[in-house]
């Protein structure tokens, strides 16, 4: 199992390529944002968190988990 630190890869995205939902609004809201900036991997963190972790995936990690976000698998 290889070590992973969520904050040493924050650096990796660049600052003005996170995006987060429209629903947000434009006060930005506790969101969690996406960057799509490294060529293979995306990055997620949480908004409201002025040095958040970042999560990394690779792109079929990304399609898996959007898959079944569409199918309901996550719904309550």
């Amino acid at each position: 199992m290889h070590s992973y630190d969520p904050y040493a890869v924050s650096g990796t995205f660049a600052a003005g390529s996170w995006e987060r939902p429209a629903i947000c609004g434009p006060n930005g809201g506790h969101c969690v944002e996406v960057s799509l900036d490294q060529p293979g991997f995306v990055g997620l963190r949480d908004s409201k968190l002025d040095t958040s972790p970042v999560l990394v995936f690779d792109d079929q990690e990304w399609r898996s988990f959007l898959t079944a976000a569409r199918a309901g698998q996550y719904d309550l």
